[in-house]
């Protein structure tokens, strides 16, 4: 791929001061009218050698479009906060937002090449990191991102040959440290790697610009033009770029569903309520304060049929942790904020860290449910929102996170009592509404709807339980039980069957009890010492 970029590409000074002028009008407009229309968030990727012009090319474009309106990213080693979430957490929520350019000088490209170069991952390894990034792109894309890629490349001799010269300006010497000459051992390892991953994820939708980096105009020059060409193509297209999607495919011949099939005739006593929940919010407690939680987080994710008893089941959760240690985020309708970003946006947002608990009141889901039903997102929208969820979801699973899926189910006709007793009482006003009798009316598309949710994102890593919920004493218990059983079996590094669990999660499971164990049998006096005393 780096054949076009080793030929000596070169611009006169005449040259670039002819055009330089012209470009920097045009991008300047093209940059007014996307911040005036805010169609679209812009993300520009700038990666490549070392020396090969990248801090320079941001420079210029900062220089010749207005900066109020661009955002640079400049990404390095995770920091603590970064290492106790999933990779791409820190550039979720550096996406810049609808009508903005956000440079990433250094992206979600540069720890899996930095990995692979000093052999800490396979290349299998490198395959499927290269495979979820064209997933998260194409989601970007289709949210309406126009993303463009940009590698700069230098040959070694070029490298070697721009170093020395920046080396020996001392405007520039500042910038070549001794950092710089040792990664120049791993060049032709480099070339291996981002060759190969380069052209893994160069995609129709997110395609590579490989530009030579060793004339500094011809470099910046074919970066403007590039950027003005893409910015004025989007912003006159009126069709939204989309995947396409195949349309759904249902089996139910003889009407029996996973929710018709559901006994919501399901009760208990008070006094064996009572008992569960002293039994089950107490093993809760002791499984989060485990010493091997502390390197793990718990995700509880709850859905279901309006007045079904969401809220009631996340406050017996609550009441057996430390309020220091847990976070309810409620969902509603997005905020002018959220609807400036990709939908998964405000949920990558609230991951937890390691250590904690986040309990989401409604979530991700919505997409498949309320805006499928309601028609607030296109039939393609919610189509392909089951594979970005089920994505989001192993790599919350992968970096050690706990998902936990509730979907709380209860009839029509306990719903319709609930709903009159709401009105009744002063202080449960509030929760009924309008929107909520008008929504009885779709009963039957909303069903239709929780069940396709169900078989397209019920997985191994994050399976969905279904809760009978028309006895909340039922539904509590159940709820608890079945969060202590899937936080115990994870962090004895089981699966949910009681097999071993997936063989990266079980030796870190080992590690971190083994680190526990060792920490329990320390001493806690300092041994005295041996010999005679001072006297």
């Amino acid at each position: 791929m780096f054949e076009s970029a080793e030929i000596g590409h070169k611009i006169s000074k005449e040259t670039y001061k002819t055009a330089v002028p012209a470009l920097r009008a045009a991008l300047l407009e093209a940059q007014v009218n996307l911040h005036e229309n805010k169609k679209i968030p812009v993300v520009v990727l700038i990666s490549g050698q070392d020396g090969a012009g990248k801090g320079e090319t941001i420079n210029v474009l900062y220089e010749w479009m207005d900066p109020r309106f661009i955002s640079t990213l400049a990404f390095s080693m995770p920091s603590d906060e970064e290492r106790e979430r999933p990779p791409m957490w820190r550039y979720w929520r550096s996406l810049p937002p609808k009508g903005r350019v956000g440079i990433f000088a250094g992206s979600w490209y540069s720890e899996p090449i930095r990995q692979r170069i000093l052999d800490e991952v396979s290349l299998k390894e490198l395959d499927a990191h290269a495979d979820q990034i064209n997933r998260f792109e194409a989601m970007l894309v289709n949210e309406g991102a126009l993303v463009l890629k940009f590698w700069f490349h230098l040959t070694k001799e070029g490298q070697i040959k721009r170093l020395k010269a920046l080396e020996k300006d001392p405007r520039t010497a500042w910038r070549v440290t001794q950092w710089n000459w040792d990664r120049l051992k791993t060049y032709d390892k480099l070339q291996d790697v981002a060759g190969h991953v380069l052209r893994l994820t160069n995609t129709p939708w997110a395609p590579w610009v490989v530009v030579e980096g060793t004339d500094d105009r011809y470099r910046s020059l074919t970066v403007g033009q590039i950027l003005l060409q893409a910015l004025q193509k989007k912003l006159a297209s009126t069709d939204k770029q989309e995947s396409p999607v195949a349309p759904m495919v249902r089996v139910n011949t003889d009407g029996r569903t996973v929710l018709s099939e559901l006994d919501l005739g399901l009760k208990l006593t008070n006094k064996a309520y009572e008992d569960g929940l002293a039994k089950w919010q107490g093993r809760l407690s002791e499984l989060i304060r485990d010493p091997r939680f502390k390197g793990r987080s718990l995700l509880c994710a709850f859905e279901g049929a309006d007045a079904a008893g969401k809220g009631g089941a996340i406050r017996r959760i609550g009441s057996a942790l430390d309020a220091r240690q847990y976070q309810v985020i409620p969902v509603a309708a997005p905020t002018e904020e959220e609807r400036a970003q990709p939908y998964l946006w405000r949920f990558w947002r609230h991951v937890p860290r390691k250590g904690q608990v986040a309990i989401f009141d409604r979530t991700w889901y919505g997409r498949v449910l309320v805006e499928r039903v309601e028609g607030y997102c296109s039939e393609n929208d919610w189509l392909r929102a089951y594979t970005e969820i089920n994505d989001f979801e192993h790599e919350l699973a992968e970096s050690g996170v706990m998902v936990v899926k509730f979907w709380l189910q209860i009839s029509q006709e306990e719903q319709l009592k609930r709903f009159k007793a709401r009105e009744q009482i002063a202080f449960k006003r509030f929760k009924i509404t309008e929107e909520d009798w008008r929504n009885r009316d779709k009963w039957d598309a909303y069903q239709q709807a929780i069940c396709d949710m169900v078989e397209r994102t019920s997985t191994g890593n994050a399976p969905w339980t279904l809760v009978e919920a028309n006895d909340k004493n039922y539904a509590r218990v159940k709820i608890l039980q079945t969060l202590c059983e899937r936080v115990e079996a994870e962090l004895d590094g089981r699966a949910k069957d009681g097999s071993p669990a997936h063989p990266k999660k079980a030796r870190k499971a080992a590690k971190i009890e083994k680190a526990a164990q060792s920490a329990e049998s320390a001493p806690t006096e300092k041994p005295k010492r041996k010999g005679k005393a001072k006297s």
